[in-house]
């Protein structure tokens, strides 16, 4: 069954421009021109991603971002006319999964839709294997989707969850940018290593004692990145 895509945004002229280029590239297309229609929207039917415009009228896209995920666990891409670096990095580190901005290209969105989908699609084949992974006082349970570092829980987002996943499968061994961005985003994304670098650090705040100092992800210069397990040490109260 071809995905469904809620497309939010204030342009009427853009949504039904975008609207028929993702029914052509078959996908279903519902349009909204505000969040709060959106979340009534979606509320009746779940779409499989949201693509949602960063400024818009009354309730805005980030507010809207914090309902989709908190509220759905549905996959979201920003779209913005700013051109900052910070609403990039404010995107994404609230959970959004990809970020684009106006004006796009239209085959650029669509590659990036088809790697969102495929890594939301993914997701129950891998949490359907058995193996819990121990990496000293850090346990990782891909069934339950659920971290804990010395017995206390972690509230990871989907995508630092697999990306600590991959890292832990490997624990003790470098794994490279490239790796990374293959296995936790996909081929689209060669070539783009600062997507692992924000990442990497959000990690480290959640894991580290120090994370300016970090002992468990070690950046591994000009290699990569290691997953060193840690036993039983105990972070700052």
């Amino acid at each position: 069954m071809a995905a469904n895509i809620l497309l939010i945004d204030d342009d009427a002229l853009l949504r039904r421009s975008l609207a028929f280029n993702l029914e052509r590239a078959g996908y279903r297309a519902a349009t909204a021109e505000s969040a709060e229609t959106a979340l009534a929207m979606a509320q009746r039917h779940r779409p499989d991603l949201v693509i949602l415009d960063i400024g818009l009228p009354g309730m805005d896209g980030l507010e809207a971002l914090r309902q989709f995920e908190e509220g759905m666990g549905v996959p979201v891409i920003f779209l913005s006319a700013r051109h900052r670096e910070l609403d990039q990095v404010l995107g994404l580190e609230l959970g959004a999964d990809d970020y684009i901005t106006k004006p796009f290209d239209l085959d650029v969105l669509l590659a990036r839709i088809k790697a969102v989908l495929r890594r939301t699609q993914r997701v129950p084949s891998r949490t359907a294997a058995p193996a819990v992974l121990q990496a000293g006082d850090l346990t990782i349970d891909p069934n339950a989707h659920t971290v804990t570092l010395a017995g206390r829980p972690i509230e990871l987002p989907p995508r630092e969850f697999d990306l600590l996943y991959v890292l832990a499968s490997e624990a003790g061994h470098v794994v490279s940018a490239d790796t990374l961005l293959a296995q936790v985003w996909g081929p689209e994304y060669a070539g783009e290593p600062q997507v692992v670098y924000v990442h990497i650090r959000w990690l480290r705040e959640k894991l580290e004692e120090e994370p300016q100092h970090p002992h468990r992800i070690v950046t591994m210069r000009g290699v990569g990145y290691k997953l060193e397990p840690q036993d039983g040490q105990p972070r700052g109260t």
